[in-house]
């Protein structure tokens, strides 16, 4: 009786330390995965990032639906990290970039912000500003590629993570074609951070152009990457012939 019992003693306390390292190493695992989110965001505890938001082209003021989704979604990405974000008007932002993380969202058009990103930092991308309809209107031009948009059938988003040195915080761009394509871009940050990390590291720069597919039908959820642009959108663009 004295051995059955001595057994059963046994068998709980295993059972607790087992359960103890499986909690321990669980919670570091976690923490790991934690740290290396907060590195690649540029967004350690208690920090204050800026999201930038731009207007509907064609309105005063408004902001189209789904960029507000996107906006959301950046959101809930910026809390898991343990930070808190601060909402500015892309008319309202005077400052420099690097001394906090910034989301830039939507096209030159609608985004002064972004219009200055695009022309400072990425000298290679050219964007059809036209509000007026037509076969340019939003076309992207980048390096010597051209890439015109079909409105919910083929679209393009850049999705770029650029910094401005060492131990400078990076800036997100989200330029896309419509606002739906925002959307897409930032949902496609949110589900592969992890592997943009890997490739990239946690503080290196990236400018890749995203493909929306059928929009009208799939919303932002079939998005396609089409090609790593870091080097020719951060080359000027070849003198016109």
């Amino acid at each position: 009786m004295y051995e059955d019992l001595l057994n059963i003693v046994l068998g709980v306390i295993a059972t607790g330390v087992s359960a103890s390292l499986g909690w321990i190493a669980r919670t570091a695992l976690w923490r790991r995965k934690l740290r290396r989110k907060q590195a690649f965001f540029g967004l350690p505890g208690n920090a204050e990032c800026l999201l930038v938001v731009n207007r509907e082209a064609g309105s005063e003021g408004a902001v189209h639906r789904f960029d507000v989704f996107a906006l959301l979604e950046l959101s809930a990405l910026i809390k898991d990290c343990g930070a808190h974000a601060r909402i500015v008007p892309h008319d309202a932002t005077q400052q420099g970039f690097g001394e906090r993380t910034e989301f830039c969202l939507g096209g030159p058009y609608s985004n002064r912000r972004m219009a200055a990103h695009v022309a400072t930092l990425l000298p290679g991308v050219d964007v059809n500003v036209e509000l007026e309809p037509g076969p340019d209107r939003g076309a992207f031009t980048i390096g010597a590629e051209r890439y015109p948009m079909d409105a919910g059938s083929s679209e393009y988003v850049i999705l770029a993570r650029l910094t401005a040195g060492e131990g400078a915080r990076p800036v997100f761009l989200f330029c896309g074609q419509r606002a739906i394509t925002n959307q897409a871009a930032t949902r496609y940050l949110v589900r592969h951070h992890e592997n943009l990390a890997r490739k990239y590291g946690t503080d290196g720069s990236f400018v890749l152009l995203l493909k929306v597919v059928n929009s009208e039908a799939y919303g932002p959820d079939v998005v396609e990457l089409v090609a790593d642009v870091t080097r020719a959108a951060q080359a000027p663009l070849p003198e016109a012939d």
